[in-house]
């Protein structure tokens, strides 16, 4: 088998996982960001900012500490 195709499969695998990843993101980002409007008082777009730049820690913090225990 050609070097060049491994190459190119392994690219295409590469791109697929970060697509993935950057739609789980957004997915978190939405997530949260809409949950917050309903269940949090703080300010949504502070948690949707927050879930931005550490997606999963974000997400960790915010399910701990940002919803209302109703």
């Amino acid at each position: 088998m050609s070097p060049i195709l491994l190459q190119g499969g392994a690219g295409a695998l590469f791109f697929l996982f970060g697509l993935l990843t950057l739609l789980v993101q957004l997915g978190i980002i939405v997530w949260i960001y809409s949950d917050a409007q309903q269940r949090s008082d703080q300010p949504a777009f502070l948690w949707a900012i927050v879930a931005f730049l550490a997606p999963l820690l974000g997400l960790v913090l915010y399910l701990i500490l940002g919803r209302n225990r109703y």
